[in-house]
């Protein structure tokens, strides 16, 4: 099996993907809302990149509170235009999302920029949509939960209870996928974009369970690619919009 994440609109390297290599799994954000390499994405066409950048600035310094405020004044007696252009602009997004991933087979979930609705309904024959459930592949018990942790709110992200009891409900498996890291340092911290992204419910999980592996995304630019948390090896899948690598699962 083949696993990968933060796509971001990268549809040149999904149409590269072999179609004959088995499974994929992908573990969310599949459209690009704000690439900050280039400051381009969904984000930025309907609110402008100068807003963006500012409000880049008060993630990276953790001013949460003063950036959903921020966000709120925006809104400010044209929510329902924006509303229509957000919606036209990831209906889009996923259009050409959905025809990239022609002819793959296997399992998406979603991540924090995700809409699970319009990311449903872009999927092409021969991949299926996990929202939280245990699939068999391979011989494996592979737990997935998708979503985002609970700080911007960008509409793929799910509040810290849901998340814990999502992952209650799976019990024990062998292989873990979620969107976001456990709340490990090396693994929850973007070297560019600061720490923040760490689920506790994950690592709290993966402290309890022990599957052998945990995949996951979410973070760009991490300080560490792997990280074991007891008998669990973690692992970053991601970014494959600016990689366009898959990472193969290999027993130990």
């Amino acid at each position: 099996m083949r696993l990968f994440s933060d796509v971001h609109g990268g549809v040149q390297p999904l149409q590269r993907l072999s179609r004959s290599d088995g499974p994929v799994l992908i573990l969310g954000d599949l459209v690009n809302l704000i690439d900050y390499r280039s400051w381009s994405g969904i984000l930025p066409d309907v609110c402008g990149a100068e807003f963006v950048k500012d409000m880049s600035d008060l993630r990276i310094a953790g001013r949460f509170t003063e950036l959903r405020n921020r966000w709120d004044d925006l809104r400010s007696g044209r929510g329902e235009e924006l509303d229509a252009a957000f919606r036209a602009a990831y209906e889009d997004a996923y259009a050409e999302i959905g025809d990239a991933l022609a002819g793959l087979e296997g399992y998406v979930t979603f991540g924090n920029v995700d809409r699970i609705d319009l990311l449903e309904a872009c999927l092409p024959d021969g991949l299926v949509f996990v929202l939280s459930d245990v699939i068999e592949l391979d011989g494996y018990r592979i737990g997935v939960v998708g979503g985002g942790t609970r700080r911007t709110g960008a509409p793929g992200e799910i509040v810290d209870e849901e998340m814990k009891r999502r992952l209650a409900d799976l019990g024990p498996v062998d292989i873990l996928c979620t969107h976001v890291p456990p709340l490990v340092p090396a693994l929850a911290t973007d070297v560019v974009a600061g720490p923040g992204k760490g689920s506790a419910a994950v690592l709290d999980y993966i402290e309890e369970h022990q599957p052998r592996f945990h995949y996951f995304g979410d973070v760009h630019q991490p300080r560490a690619v792997t990280w074991d948390v007891g008998e669990t090896r973690c692992h970053n899948v991601g970014f494959f919009r600016a990689t366009g690598r898959t990472v193969d699962h290999e027993p130990r």
